[in-house]
């Protein structure tokens, strides 16, 4: 009995091991981006035509996306992923994935930012038009984005993202009226809360307008500005004297990034 015991003992150990053996080889056999962490599945359409004309201006407020440097990688993002504005200026990175079909080959990604919001229509179901639909998790890019890593003729396909860190300010406004336009902030890249601080001034809470634009109705025309900036996560970062004391309205700066 003890021998029939322990033959099926050291049997059990064996097959158990072919079965791990067989199990990491076929893990190991996937492409090696498919197990990176924070890497969230959703589906990717495109719009605004073949030179991304018809993605111009948007729920974000950045206006002409290729004055304001931004170009053709971009995207609308669907109501889940949009929140109310914040995702504003996010950057992702984005993949096609699992659809041999439609994705290029090697299944490149593409680094997209967020400037427009893709509205749900509860007209057609989620599956079938309903791409941007609660609950839906969905990028709809401009088409040269979208041709980065999907044939166009596929109209939808599966896609992996995560976010990216970049980070930009723009200045808007009259001498009574500051809009400041905050865009790609790096880690998790919503924007919760700004404040301003002239060299003449104390800091100065600014009112989210809508999208990342940000307002203040301080006089702050020849002083040098610093921003605090806070995230969705809490996060807090201070770029000190970012704009010179002869700064004009409609300039670009840049600023510290999350990290």
């Amino acid at each position: 009995m003890d021998r029939f015991m322990a033959l099926s003992a050291s049997l059990a150990t064996l097959l158990m091991l072919s079965y791990y053996q067989g199990s990491q080889a076929r893990y190991s056999s996937e492409p090696s981006w498919r197990h990176r962490r924070h890497w969230n599945e959703a589906h990717a359409t495109f719009y605004g035509g073949s030179d991304a004309a018809g993605t111009m201006d948007g729920a974000c407020g950045y206006g002409n996306l290729y004055s304001q440097g931004y170009g053709t990688n971009t995207a609308a993002l669907s109501t889940v992923l949009f929140k109310n504005g914040a995702a504003c200026g996010g950057c992702y990175e984005i993949k096609c994935w699992n659809d041999t079909q439609w994705c290029n080959p090697g299944n490149p990604s593409v680094f997209i930012t967020a400037t427009n919001l893709c509205p749900p229509n509860d007209a057609l179901p989620n599956d079938n038009g309903g791409w941007c639909n609660i609950p839906r998790e969905h990028f709809d890019m401009s088409q040269p984005a979208f041709s980065q890593i999907a044939f166009w003729r596929a109209g939808i396909v599966p896609v992996l993202y995560r976010r990216m860190e970049v980070c930009v300010s723009l200045i808007n406004g009259n001498p009574w009226f500051n809009l400041v336009l905050i865009s790609n902030v790096g880690g998790v890249g919503d924007i919760s809360a700004v404040s301003v601080k002239g060299s003449e001034t104390g800091w100065i809470p600014m009112k989210r307008n809508w999208g990342q634009n940000w307002e203040c109705d301080t006089v702050l025309v020849g002083q040098s500005l610093s921003f605090h900036v806070t995230t969705a996560d809490g996060k807090n970062i201070t770029s000190y004297d970012v704009a010179p004391l002869d700064w004009q309205f409609g300039q670009t700066f840049s600023g510290k990034q999350f990290y």
